[in-house]
């Protein structure tokens, strides 16, 4: 065990945890002043849902010995034989590693909340977040980092474009379809409430994410300090590529447009941030930032209420990033990893390809069978009185504000 590496683990773990409520505060002020609470909630509960079937069941899913190259046994059921020891090859307290997963469980179907935010009722929010980590997410994690078949066959994906953006984005495609739009959308203006609470909220994402990639290095070392680096860097290049291409396309840069260009940096940069080099996180978040623009654009046209961009900015940045890595991944960088196309190696490319492919159909197929089966069991949308008066007091019976 090495201390140094345990309190950077540590350190991280508690970031990545802050990036829940940062969510919940980027969403809230998105959403207007009667639905505020309700998306507040919707993340936040998280923190307690994911937890709970973490510790019995997710961990074990996830990260138990391989079944077939799909999901985990249940050698870790309950956590059990999870220790304050180290796991072979590693030098962190088993309890550590579990602890950092455990919150990216927890922010994964947060993301999803902002395709349905101000129309889904609580109780089918609360049964679609238990059946779709079970279903998707902890798969999905296992093929990735748990010993499945995107990691035997050499794709990458250092700390989560595909298991976490990618699978939450194809998810908040079929939610945003499946469940409607809002009343009025389209016709009435839904404009953020908050801006302050939102642009607070992609501080506390943009601090967190730090803990979220460096912290995926799994160590204090020099991956750690790369991925650190390329964070940062993609993700201010994605906020001035976002300001501006609105700014050309719309005649003025806006604050929203900062605080998503950033987001979009952060989720470019995600899978490929201990593989690439600062100048090439330099062109990744250039890139994400102005595309996820156009993607957010493009959801007018072709009709879908995806009321918080997941779609947008988490499903194409994803999707850019994992790409992105087939590119630009380098082994100067990190030994472990792989050449991308740009180095010599353009397998690498049809592999991150590939493996973005088949997660986009699993989850997309997955998700619907789910969000279909709860609209069958309890429905999914509350009441149309109900929509037009607010969720946080129809759901709730609370009010964000009192004046």
């Amino acid at each position: 065990m090495n201390s140094g590496d345990t309190a950077f683990m540590l350190v991280a773990t508690a970031m990545v945890m802050l990036m829940t409520p940062g969510l919940a505060l980027f969403y809230g002020g998105m959403v207007r002043s009667k639905n505020v609470l309700s998306t507040l909630l919707q993340s936040f509960i998280c923190l307690g849902v994911v937890t709970v079937i973490w510790v019995i069941y997710g961990y074990s899913m996830a990260f138990g010995g391989d079944i077939g190259g799909l999901v985990g046994n249940m050698d870790f059921f309950m956590l059990n034989g999870v220790t304050a020891s180290p796991q072979e090859g590693s030098t962190i307290p088993h309890l550590v590693f579990c602890a950092f997963q455990l919150m990216f469980a927890v922010i994964t179907p947060a993301l999803i909340t902002g395709a349905f935010a101000e129309r889904i009722k609580f109780s089918a929010f609360l049964l679609f977040t238990i059946l779709w980590t079970t279903l998707v997410y902890f798969p999905v994690c296992h093929w990735v980092w748990g010993g499945g078949w995107i990691s035997n066959h050499g794709g990458l994906d250092f700390a989560g474009g595909t298991v976490i953006h990618i699978n939450s984005g194809a998810a908040a495609l079929v939610a945003a379809l499946l469940i409607g739009k809002r009343k009025g959308w389209g016709r009435e203006a839904m404009h953020p409430h908050n801006l302050g609470m939102t642009l607070l909220g992609a501080g506390i994402l943009w601090f967190g994410w730090f803990g979220f990639n460096a912290g995926s290095a799994l160590a204090a070392d020099g991956i750690a300090a790369n991925a650190f680096l390329t964070t940062q860097v993609a993700a201010g290049c994605g906020a001035l590529a976002w300001i501006l291409a609105e700014w050309l396309n719309q005649g003025k840069p806006t604050c929203l447009g900062g605080a998503s260009g950033a987001v979009a940096g952060l989720v470019a940069i995600t899978p490929g941030c201990g593989f690439v080099t600062p100048g090439s996180a330099m062109l990744i978040g250039l890139v994400g930032g102005s595309l996820c623009y156009f993607a957010v654009l493009a959801k007018g046209k072709l009709g879908y209420d995806d009321a918080l961009d997941v779609v947008g900015v988490h499903g194409v940045g994803g999707l850019w990033g994992a790409l992105a890595t087939g590119l630009f991944a380098t082994t100067t960088v990190n030994s472990a990893g792989a050449n991308g196309l740009f180095y010599g190696n353009p397998g690498l490319f049809t592999t991150q390809l590939i493996d973005a492919g088949v997660t986009i159909i699993y989850s997309v197929s997955a998700s619907f069978i789910i969000l279909k089966a709860i609209d069958m069991l309890i429905g999914l949308r509350v009441d149309r009185d109900d929509e037009i008066q607010g969720l946080d007091l129809t759901q709730h019976s609370e009010i964000g504000y009192t004046i």
